[in-house]
């Protein structure tokens, strides 16, 4: 299994990235969260990685950080109807605190907005996930003072003051995530709110 690949970035779309590794050329699929965070075409990047093999097709799934690639297996493996498209589709919609702060909560009309799923696929989202995300053993656990990468509590707390003023979940999130890559280094959550709403 390929669980992480280094090379230099070729070319990214928002959602895939070539890499090339010892002249070989490595296309690999990301969700819109990860392409935000990918750096010029030319620089060396390290993604990490879930390898599909299927009969017809060999597919490299990318992610900026370990939670979140651990987050995408979590989504395929243990959520019925959830393949790795709709798996990538969840993740590009929202990040990874969000995301699971929203299955913690059981904020199904905010998962249902994702693109490719419903209001069932929503609801099993949460039932399936719950005990998984955030607490207990079989959690994924979001590294702390990550916030340049977009995760944590100063990114859960910049989105919620948001969402406090008015903004809706998603169009918080997305605000957030602008702020800290155009913030750059280790912003502080205040610094994060006064540049969303700039």
């Amino acid at each position: 299994m390929i669980t992480s690949i280094t090379g230099r970035l070729v070319a990214s779309t928002p959602l895939l990235a070539v890499l090339q590794v010892q002249g070989i050329g490595y296309e690999v699929h990301v969700p819109l969260t990860t392409a935000e965070r990918l750096p010029v075409p030319g620089t060396e990047v390290t993604l990490h990685t879930h390898a599909v093999y299927r009969e017809d097709a060999q597919t490299l799934y990318g992610f900026a950080t370990l939670a979140d690639r651990d987050f995408f297996r979590l989504l395929v493996t243990h959520v019925t109807g959830v393949g790795p498209k709709v798996a990538l589709s969840i993740m590009s919609r929202l990040s990874l605190p969000v995301l699971e702060g929203a299955i913690r909560s059981g904020d199904v009309p905010l998962l249902a907005k994702c693109p490719g799923i419903g209001r069932k696929t929503a609801e099993r989202l949460v039932v399936e996930l719950r005990t998984k995300v955030g607490g207990g053993s079989d959690a994924v656990s979001v590294p702390a003072g990550a916030a340049e990468r977009g995760d944590g509590s100063v990114t859960r707390d910049a989105t919620a003051a948001l969402i406090a003023l008015g903004y809706k979940a998603a169009e918080a999130d997305q605000a957030v995530r602008r702020a800290i890559r155009d913030l750059g280094g280790e912003p502080t959550t205040e610094a994060i709110i006064k540049r969303a709403l700039s």
